[in-house]
């Protein structure tokens, strides 16, 4: 089965266009980083302490997690639009430097590759869940290029945010993500980097589907 990897920071578009470039190569789209959201979602909705690790990662391993058609099941809910809610986003870093819950989704992530072609995106696919992938990527784009595309996204679904507010989380993501201990956001050894700032989502993903299809 193939891989193709494609990692970077938040906001870069690495969801929308994972999805386009799965869809014309006939992949399977796999959006990793909705998977640690969905164990951040049960945390809060267990009403976890996030400082309790030891309950925290009893949680994600007693977790159902499938995604199916761009949906994410969650013990057999679909939460797809509950784990993209403000409080969901700002806590999910926690979780996702907590070294056995990567470990436990990396498992769940590596099981899903067995079976099928995939195009999976995240912060460590192509660096460590992957990192013999044939074909890795790196998206990136400018953090006020990024806050945009996170303001516009929550204003489509309705929500009220002030771009100086996305603008900070967005800044506070990357500091977790660049300097955590465990598996820190970096550009994989041998990925393609793409610079998404001044590119449509549409060309990116032709630059994947060019260079993967080979």
């Amino acid at each position: 089965m193939k891989v193709i990897t494609i990692d970077g920071p938040a906001g870069a578009g690495k969801s929308t266009i994972a999805k386009i470039a799965a869809a014309k190569l006939g992949f399977t789209y796999i959006d990793t980083g909705a998977m640690y959201r969905a164990v951040t979602y049960k945390v809060l909705k267990n009403g976890c302490d996030f400082s309790d690790t030891e309950k925290i990662i009893g949680l994600a391993g007693q977790s159902e997690i499938r995604l199916d058609n761009g949906k994410i099941f969650l013990d057999g809910e679909d939460v797809t639009d509950k784990i993209r809610t403000r409080q969901v986003t700002n806590k999910t870093s926690i979780i996702a430097a907590l070294g056995e819950v990567r470990k436990i989704l990396r498992e769940k992530q590596r099981v899903f590759s067995k079976a099928q072609n995939l195009v999976m995106e995240g912060r460590d696919i192509g660096s460590v869940v992957f990192p013999d992938a044939e074909y890795k990527f790196y998206l990136d784009a400018s953090i006020s290029e990024r806050a945009r595309r996170r303001w516009a996204e929550l204003r489509e679904k309705g929500a009220e945010v002030k771009m100086e507010e996305i603008v900070e989380d967005i800044n506070q993501r990357d500091n977790l993500d660049l300097n955590r201990g465990l598996c820190p956001l970096i550009i994989p050894k041998g990925a393609f980097v793409i610079d998404s700032t001044n590119k449509s989502i549409e060309e990116v993903a032709n630059i994947i589907v060019t260079h993967a299809g080979k």
